[in-house]
């Protein structure tokens, strides 16, 4: 078994495309019409067959009241790792992405969390030790 598939709600498919694509610089590897909306994948460029992030519409009624109350405790609704997290926050930075914690050494990993745009936080976290 293995995880193939897991999503993150957003306000905005094309604005979450966007920032996905052109901040983080995800891959698209689905783009198919569902009614109004999309079936909208992306995945690593590292890992371009590996596990998809689908960037869902956040139309039913209980997502909002849920993201809401996520983002006022500070809490990411994904987390992303990478290699070297400053060269990130920098890069990113760089680019405009407004981050809610700047890098933070929590023992084993280092965290920073980023705000996607669409309603979310997002963790981006470097293992910090071997093993």
């Amino acid at each position: 078994m293995r995880i193939h598939l897991t999503n993150v709600f957003v306000d905005d498919q094309a604005k979450a495309e966007s920032f996905y694509t052109g901040k983080l610089g995800f891959l698209v590897k689905a783009d198919v019409p569902v009614g109004a909306d999309r079936w909208l994948t992306v995945v690593s460029p590292e890992a371009p067959d590996g596990t998809q992030l689908l960037l869902e519409p956040s139309s039913h009624a209980a997502v909002t009241p849920f993201k809401e109350a996520l983002v006022a405790d500070g809490i990411p609704a994904a987390s992303f790792a990478v290699d070297d997290i400053a060269a990130e926050y920098e890069r990113l930075s760089a680019l405009g992405v407004r981050f809610t914690q700047e890098p933070t050494d929590m023992g084993p990993v280092v965290t920073a969390i980023l705000d996607d745009t669409c309603g979310n936080l997002i963790q981006l976290m470097q293992i910090a030790y071997d093993g």
